[in-house]
């Protein structure tokens, strides 16, 4: 039975074609709202890019270390100071900042949509059936697929890096939240029905409260893979330590990479640090 069916020639499914074509039926009838995107978002990376880089470098070094003191532990604040001191002294300071600017960018949009769409889920399973293969896909697909259609319709440069980090980012803060507020003990959801709870004091009252250590883990998740992008992005005209990552790369200048890749990790061990201890200090106040 299967050799006949493999010996059948069956016509190729066009689903390259179908994309094709809804990819120009989008840049022909969604031009306007691409080009509000694109703007909004230029608008916030080269904002937060700009006002990073008017600061002095060492100021700024301060400001984040006392930040870190302030969320985190002395020993986070002590790597945070030694660490972007390091990236101020190898020369990568502006860049680092243009990372930090896209990072950013990347996750609040992704908090801002994915929160709302976690909660969503975890209030109707036929939301949750729907959204869930959607963010399998999102998760499988190689991150270089989503360059194409970003480049396409946000053309070179940062916004297209951003929304591929939102893209790639984005599933963790959903199925995070969704997970967090479906595990809030039943007991309690029947105690705030009983005292006559709207649906809305019980989710922001009870269900969010007790979700948000959840809820910020997977938010560090999102700040961790929107982090990972930043070199994928420079190949589509993304700024950063991402560009001088993927110069050295292509011209093989295995010191420079290294110094540039240091850069990457330090930001991205403060991100997580920080994070974490959000998630932790969160858990201590529940």
């Amino acid at each position: 039975m299967i050799q006949r069916l493999m010996a059948l020639d069956l016509p190729k499914i066009p689903i390259g074609k179908w994309v094709e074509a809804i990819e120009s039926w989008l840049e022909g009838n969604a031009g306007p709202v691409f080009k509000g995107i694109k703007s909004f978002i230029g608008f916030t990376v080269n904002g937060l890019a700009d006002g990073f880089n008017a600061v002095p470098p060492l100021l700024l070094i301060v400001l984040f270390t006392a930040l870190a003191f302030w969320i985190g532990r002395t020993k986070i604040a002590v790597f945070t100071l030694l660490g972007l001191y390091l990236v101020y002294n190898l020369g990568y300071w502006e860049n680092t900042m243009e990372t930090l600017a896209l990072v950013l960018t990347a996750s609040v949009i992704s908090v801002v949509i994915g929160i709302p769409l976690g909660i969503a889920c975890a209030r109707s399973d036929r939301v949750q059936k729907i959204v869930t293969p959607v963010l399998d896909f999102m998760q499988t697909m190689p991150a270089f697929v989503y360059l194409l259609p970003a480049v396409a319709f946000f053309s070179l440069g940062v916004v297209p890096g951003v929304i591929a980090s939102v893209i790639f980012g984005i599933p963790p803060t959903i199925r995070l939240t969704n997970l967090g507020i479906r595990q809030v003990p039943a007991d309690l959801v029947e105690a705030a029905d009983a005292f006559g709870s709207t649906p809305m004091q019980k989710l922001f009252k009870l269900q969010l409260p007790i979700a948000a250590p959840t809820i910020m883990a997977g938010v560090n998740q999102t700040i961790m893979l929107s982090l990972s992008m930043v070199v994928i992005a420079s190949m589509i005209g993304a700024q950063g330590v991402g560009a001088d990552v993927y110069r050295a790369v292509t011209q093989a200048k295995t010191g420079v990479g290294f110094e540039a890749g240091l850069a990457v990790v330090v930001l991205a061990i403060i991100l997580d640090r920080i994070t974490q201890n959000l998630v932790k200090n969160k858990r201590k106040g529940s």
